[in-house]
């Protein structure tokens, strides 16, 4: 299927690693020209600035300033088609909700929150004057499935996916999209790597890694595929509310999470 994605202009936020990187590679195999911000710019990104079509932006999107410097880039490219909404983070809170500190709070909702209402706000502009465009925002099921260990993450996540419903409605008419993508658990650092949640957890349950991992797999009931969610298979189903085949699709929130939720 032709996505009729070539020549158009992205911007992704957090494209350094996981769901980010696989969105930025996916996109510029597609050919479009990508803005990829992130604060480190080497290693896989750099490598993918070698095509030509991918150029890494070295910024902090928990800044105020740094939105509008990844869509000054796109800007400089010719304007903003596309808009990926991505940068998060989590942190497993084992000491429980009063643990949780005012700072640590408004840390996760900063860069889980307010990093997208910043980055949107900075590339409405370029949007309207092309006549329309895309934003696609990574959100989480745990935006809807309350989990205290992350309790700030689901809040954020929450508020997320709300911001991209109620403002989907103002800028519908106006040609431009926006839609979120809830994943489950997905084969990335977040959730494998050295500091992720499975290995906290392995941590601090006194178990071993692998045992950590499966352990999440089983956790609501465990997948109905048996398995993490892959960033390529995220990435595709970016590619598709991005382009024009989903032309009438606004507002929405799709799930990608292997048969993890149970309810309907």
């Amino acid at each position: 299927m032709d996505l009729r994605l070539r020549d158009k202009v992205a911007a992704v936020t957090g494209a350094s690693k996981g769901i980010g990187l696989a969105v930025t590679k996916a996109l510029a195999a597609e050919g479009v020209r990508v803005v990829a911000g992130a604060r480190d710019i080497g290693g896989d990104l750099a490598k993918l600035a070698e095509s030509g079509t991918v150029y890494p932006v070295a910024v902090d999107l928990s800044t105020r300033e740094g939105p509008q410097t990844l869509v000054a880039r796109s800007d400089e490219l010719g304007g903003l088609d596309i808009l990926v909404n991505n940068v998060g983070a989590l942190t497993v809170r084992l000491g429980g909700f009063s643990s949780v500190t005012d700072e640590e709070w408004s840390a996760s909702l900063n860069l889980t929150l307010m990093a997208a209402v910043r980055t949107t706000r900075a590339a409405l502009p370029s949007m309207l004057k092309r006549g329309g465009g895309s934003i696609v925002t990574i959100s989480s099921v745990n935006s809807f499935l309350p989990d205290p260990a992350i309790i700030d993450y689901c809040a954020a996540k929450a508020a997320l996916t709300n911001f991209s419903k109620a403002l989907s409605k103002e800028v519908g008419p106006h040609g431009i999209r926006m839609n979120t993508i809830s994943p489950g658990p997905v084969e990335t650092a977040l959730w494998l790597g050295p500091n992720g949640v499975a290995s906290t957890v392995a941590k601090a349950s006194g178990v071993d890694f692998d045992t950590a991992r499966k352990q999440v797999v089983e956790s609501q009931g465990g997948f109905a595929t048996g398995r993490f969610t892959r960033p390529d298979e995220v990435a595709d189903l970016v590619l598709l509310l991005a382009s024009d085949r989903a032309g009438n699709v606004t507002g929405s929130d799709f799930v990608i999470d292997g048969g993890l939720i149970k309810t309907l």
